[in-house]
């Protein structure tokens, strides 16, 4: 793969996991602890979302990459990253709802705080668990224009993609 991709999120949204899951390794997640380059993925640690002194960090990072992933745990209604946050990076976004299998997911929730980050771009529901998401992610991840990543989101009428074009989310902050 040529294509690269750099996973945010919050500490435990399953950026290590959903790696693993990425990439087909059967090893257990450990606490990522600094930027760990892995083929055709970055994983980054949570604190460098959910600090804003280490922002720098990820944009540092995101001139290594063509594709920026933006994890939101299903089973969390925390939400880390600012409005608009995706517009800051000149890549690709891709939304990621991880744990969507989960007792506790909301996924209408997960999709509604991602639309607030992502303004126009696919969203990818997954579970690294069942495998729910994993091989489109990875489809998705391979394009490199927003046209193509659209019509393919369109065409796959896949019930775990979907593609926000939503300049705001109807949610009240």
């Amino acid at each position: 793969m040529k294509n690269r991709a750099m996973l945010i999120g919050s500490i435990g949204a399953g950026k290590s996991t959903l790696t693993n899951a990425l990439l087909g390794r059967a090893v257990p997640a450990v606490k990522t602890q600094a930027l760990i380059y892995y083929d055709w993925i970055v994983d980054t640690p949570g604190e460098y979302t959910e600090n804003p002194f280490f922002y720098k960090n990820i944009m540092a990072t995101a001139l290594e990459v063509t594709h920026v992933l933006y994890l939101q745990d299903a089973t969390s209604g925390k939400m880390i990253f600012p409005p608009g946050f995706s517009t800051g990076f000149s890549k690709l976004p891709i939304g990621v709802i991880t744990k969507s299998d989960h007792a506790e997911a909301d996924l209408e929730r997960s999709i509604e705080m991602l639309r607030s980050v992502i303004s126009y771009g696919p969203i990818v529901i997954t579970s690294a668990t069942n495998g729910t998401g994993i091989e489109q992610l990875k489809k998705l991840v391979e394009m490199d224009t927003m046209d193509l990543m659209r019509r393919y989101v369109i065409d796959a009428q896949d019930e775990c993609l979907l593609f926000t074009d939503h300049l705001y989310s109807s949610r009240n902050f």
